[in-house]
């Protein structure tokens, strides 16, 4: 069976693409939050051999009181938590590189579930290529 060099460079950079995913480390999934406090968003981004620069991280925050919260990929949310810069480190030697994000809830945040959004920008491989994702992880906003 003959691959095409095409074929070979298209799976090679899916590999690498994938190998660049982030995670979301905390708040863990169902967290339960209260408007006005101040909370910690870890982004973790695995160990990789493939070369890659951090461009940025957006997060967000969609409140899903009265409707069902879309996919970061359609929309980042009501509240931008933070738009910046994304440079991860190694901190434990039990964990990937990550870095910490703290964030405060607006206090304006509709009590209910709600959707925490991030958007990651970097550029992979030798050739630079453009790579983008969204996660997300669903909280729980409480009375204060």
């Amino acid at each position: 069976m003959k691959f095409s060099t095409a074929t070979i460079i298209s799976a090679l950079t899916v590999c690498a693409a994938n190998a660049q995913r982030i995670a979301i480390g905390s708040p863990a999934d169902g967290a339960q939050l209260t408007p006005g406090s101040s909370f910690q968003v870890r982004l973790d981004r695995p160990n990789t051999l493939t070369g890659s620069n951090e461009i940025a991280i957006v997060i967000g925050l969609s409140t899903c009181a009265t409707n069902a919260c879309p996919p970061a990929s359609d929309s980042m949310g009501s509240f931008i938590l933070y738009n910046g810069t994304y440079l991860p480190e190694y901190h434990e030697t039990d964990k990937p590189p990550y870095q910490n994000f703290t964030v405060s809830l607006p206090t304006a945040a509709a009590e209910g579930p709600a959707m925490l959004k991030v958007w990651h920008v970097s550029l992979v491989g030798a050739s630079r290529s453009p790579f983008t994702e969204t996660l997300n992880s669903t909280l729980r906003i409480i009375g204060q």
